[in-house]
């Protein structure tokens, strides 16, 4: 009966990170604009967002379940840790037992660099340089995969079967354009291989070791009075458990298990033949001695299995060399990729300062609270944030900034800053985002064709929501464009009509902390749809 149960635990498990897993997913993938935007609350809900963002309740909820039942949030809400156990189940696909290895085995946690790392995120996160937390953020990881490799390839797929309808002469499906950066390709490709890597040889090695969301509820779940405990009457030391928990955290020889590096996946309860691993009610015993130095006493159970059968020296010794390995090609991935994104970041056309979203409120601030998590860059619907590289500098990489090139900022939309998970933008009502100034249209007459061809143009004026921008008397007939810098909001939709190039007679210059402009004239108001240079 006892076995029945635990099952069941496993089974809930899998359904409830199945559904949020894909809700997330789904989420990024929505090239088509279908999901509601509502359902960026289950973003907000992550662990390092709701730091960010101050949500008192959401941290009690997690910090207070991590303390009962152990490290769920790893195994059901994280999305990387989720996607980390789809790495480790497809490796696991045809591999058999070799040599008598284990594809699993119990390593002592690395606290001293687990909590260092927590530490030092901690610290810089708490004097504004969020660098870290932007490189190690679980979530924002899994974003920047989401957006840079997981979508283009849907939209890949999309568009072959949108030409191959098309061909048909059926047109349900349109295509669409792939949009992503150099730079944040990059950092996609090295978070997915950094996940992939360590899932492959040691399970969850980056939840246990390297991510800081892990660190700080290991501290916690290491006092959970839910957790596995062992049934010595029961056990034979088969090492099934061992074999099957991907954390590292059971060391079957001690019938002990590492409760701050165990993420409640049940997989060791599945995993056990004799029913000797059971979750239940057990208030935590430790050895006072191994608990203040780290170490296995000379008396404990596996120091004593080892020495029997196995050898304590050449174990510890294949351990270490393992964990070098993993570590060293860890390492070799990360700073392989740190030439390419330094040599994909620099276009000298840009503006000294990125124009960011509004609500935002400064450049300074965004970037302070920004994990380049990319959601509002998939979400927004006509795809004018796009990942800076180094442009900007290093603390503004992988940060999204507004890019006139193709598209302008809808007059009336307020969607990133609805499903921002960290409130770097912070929600803003339609009525201010009318008025809030996040850039100044700059006119160049040097280069405008009404200056150069003497040609009638306009389009800029057009394509003006706010009539920021109008037409003065020229030459003769001609007018010129004006820009009253008072109505304009740096929405961009004369940037992004201006017919000149490679550089634009009108470009929207950023403010570094955005102002507030003059609603224009009621009548003067205009909507408009770009389809073409309106001339």
């Amino acid at each position: 009966m006892r076995k029945k149960t635990i099952n069941r635990l496993k089974i809930l498990r899998v359904i409830l990170a199945v559904i949020l897993f894909t809700s997330i997913v789904l989420f990024f993938l929505d090239f088509a604009d279908i999901l509601p935007d509502r359902l960026s609350g289950i973003l907000q809900r992550q662990l390092m967002p709701a730091v960010f963002t101050g949500a008192t309740a959401t941290l009690v909820v997690y910090f207070v379940l991590t303390f009962l039942f152990g490290r769920i949030y790893c195994s059901v809400i994280c999305p990387a840790g989720i996607l980390q156990d789809l790495f480790n189940r497809i490796s696991c696909i045809g591999k058999k037992k070799k040599n008598g290895k284990l594809r699993f085995r119990y390593h002592k946690p690395a606290n001293r660099l687990r909590y260092a790392i927590l530490g030092l995120t901690a610290l810089l996160a708490f004097f504004g340089i969020t660098e870290l937390c932007l490189l190690l953020d679980p979530y924002s990881n899994f974003g920047r995969i989401a957006t840079n490799l997981f979508r283009p390839a849907v939209v890949w797929v999309n568009n072959l079967f949108a030409d191959f309808l098309s061909s048909k002469g059926n047109y349900s499906l349109y295509h669409v354009t792939i949009r992503t950066s150099t730079v944040a390709w990059i950092s996609a490709i090295v978070a997915f291989l950094t996940f992939a890597v360590m899932a492959y040889f040691r399970g969850r090695l980056f939840c246990n070791t390297i991510c800081p969301v892990g660190a700080l509820l290991s501290l916690v779940s290491r006092y959970s009075p839910f957790r596995i405990t062992f049934d010595k009457n029961k056990c034979n030391h088969c090492s099934l458990c061992e074999k099957s928990c991907k954390a590292e955290a059971i060391d079957s020889k001690g019938m002990t298990v590492d409760t701050s590096s165990c993420v409640t996946c049940f997989n060791c309860t599945s995993a056990c033949n004799r029913d000797s691993l059971k979750y239940r009610f057990a208030l935590p015993v430790w050895n006072k001695k191994e608990a203040a130095t780290g170490e296995e006493s000379e008396t404990s159970p596996r120091r004593a299995v080892l020495t029997k059968e196995e050898g304590s020296d050449s174990f510890a010794n294949e351990a270490i060399s393992k964990s070098r390995r993993s570590f060293i090609t860890t390492s070799a991935a990360l700073a392989g990729s740190v030439p390419l994104i330094a040599l994909a970041g620099n276009d000298p056309e840009e503006s000294p300062d990125p124009v960011t979203p509004p609500g935002s409120l400064s450049i300074e601030r965004f970037k302070d609270l920004c994990t380049g998590c990319h959601i509002c860059v998939v979400q927004c619907p006509t795809h004018i944030l796009h990942p800076a590289g180094l442009k900007y500098g290093l603390g503004y990489m992988l940060k999204p900034h507004m890019s006139y090139e193709n598209s302008y900022c809808n007059y009336s939309c307020t969607v990133c800053s609805d499903v921002c998970p960290t409130d770097a933008i912070k929600p803003i009502t339609v009525e201010d985002k009318k008025v809030t100034q996040i850039g100044i249209a700059n006119f160049y007459k040097e280069v405008c064709v009404v200056y150069t061809d003497e040609n009638d143009c306009g389009a800029c004026s057009e394509h003006c929501p706010s009539q920021a921008v109008h037409m003065v008397p020229y030459k003769g007939t001609l007018t010129i464009p004006q820009v009253e810098s008072e109505l304009c909001v740096g929405c961009g939709g004369c940037e992004s009509i201006c017919p000149v190039r490679p550089v634009r007679a009108i470009v929207v210059i950023s403010n570094p902390v955005h102002q507030t402009a003059q609603l224009p004239e009621e009548e003067d108001v205009k909507s408009f749809d770009v389809d073409d240079f309106g001339f």
